[in-house]
């Protein structure tokens, strides 16, 4: 068993977080950056660090913000956002403190953690080597009607709101020994904010949307029985995915935990050739230079451009915006400053950032038009 050693770093906000890395045997030049499910920490990766058997390799995995050993409420943090941000932080600091550049970095994640590094990469664009996500948590089973809308009147009645997870040992694995281990391990924290799991879901919907976004040579493995969160989106974000070098396999019958199942030496021998692949070679950005002819956000464009239907209930909408901008919408100087300078005008602009309404506003529908701007 590749021995762990025990470690904290800074992150942005000054908490200090836990993390574990396992040394190379010999002088590191690459690095894996793993990233944990929800509710667990970076104790529960030791059987993939010792199953991918990359010994010339670094390994470094940390407990997030209210995981494991990390501080703060089990299953919180102030928001998806900060995570992403620990996560920004951590990989930077796995590459000044341990001399890798950002080149030799290979970043895996499982479900949450996956959606927390497809995150990262798409808002951040590190230029990593590779990206390996299990079981991205796109859209999570909720089972209940109407959930998200629930959940997101219960975060506004309630600053700190927590929902208790459903999933046990036998949802995530058929192993026996695994499903045990989870069961019984005191870290796992069974709660997560409210904010975290709108969030999740509010970063999945964005990773959807925006796939065609991520260059990075990527690799998504998914289960073929997972009761914890939706295949379709997985399958629809690695559609759209901008990466020249991508690859998805479904493993029939596995249930969520792709790493910890009974035959787990299959994703993982898939995801250690994926990363040695990735460093045989240099991947090249994309070309842009006929992004405006051709692309997924020229075929954006389009489809913003076209007309909508007449009876269409956004056109509909669209329409009385306009009329209510022609007409109560005057009595607020920022609207008036838009039908004579410009909606998309430097003055416009100013007057956004100044992000309060003008004393000059008529009357207090007028103010309340102002600060709705």
């Amino acid at each position: 068993m590749r021995e762990a050693m025990q470690h904290e770093f800074i992150s942005h906000d000054g908490t200090r977080l836990f993390y574990r890395t396992w040394p190379a045997s010999g002088t590191a030049k690459r690095a894996i950056v793993l990233f944990h499910r929800g509710h667990e920490h970076s104790g529960r990766w030791q059987d993939v660090v010792d199953g991918l058997d990359l010994a010339d390799m670094a390994m470094f995995a940390w407990d997030a913000r209210g995981h494991g050993r990390s501080p703060g409420q089990r299953g919180y943090a102030p928001s998806f956002g900060t995570l992403v941000r620990d996560a920004d932080a951590f990989v930077r600091h796995v590459s000044h403190a341990y001399g890798i550049p950002m080149e030799n970095i290979v970043v895996l994640g499982h479900s949450v953690g996956s959606g927390s590094a497809a995150t990262w990469v798409h808002d951040y664009a590190p230029p990593i080597r590779a990206l390996v996500l299990g079981s991205p948590a796109l859209r999570i089973r909720l089972y209940v009607p109407f959930a998200i809308p629930a959940l997101r009147l219960w975060q506004r009645l309630k600053v700190k709101a927590f929902v208790r997870s459903y999933v046990k040992g036998r949802l995530l694995t058929r192993d026996p020994e695994k499903q045990r281990s989870y069961d019984e391990d005191p870290l796992i924290a069974p709660a997560i904010a409210v904010n975290i799991l709108l969030g999740v879901h509010d970063a999945g919907t964005r990773l959807i949307q925006d796939a065609a976004a991520i260059t990075v040579p990527t690799l998504v493995l998914t289960s073929g029985a997972d009761f914890v969160v939706d295949r379709a989106a997985q399958r629809i974000f690695f559609d759209r995915l901008g990466a020249a070098e991508k690859a998805m396999h479904v493993f029939p019958g596995f249930l969520h935990d792709t790493f910890n199942e009974r035959d787990n030496h299959l994703p993982i021998a898939m995801a250690r050739q994926f990363i040695r692949d990735a460093f045989a070679y240099q991947a090249r950005p994309p070309c842009l230079l006929s992004a405006d002819r051709d692309g997924p956000t020229y075929r954006e464009y389009q489809a913003l451009a076209a007309p909508l239907p007449r009876w269409s209930p956004r056109r509909l909408g669209y329409a009385v915006t306009r009329a209510l901008l022609a007409t109560i919408g005057r009595l607020s100087d920022g609207v008036r400053l838009g039908w004579r300078r410009g909606f998309d005008s430097g003055a416009m602009l100013d007057y956004v950032y100044r992000d309060r309404a003008s004393p000059g506003c008529r009357d207090r529908p007028g103010r309340s038009a102002g600060r709705a701007e």
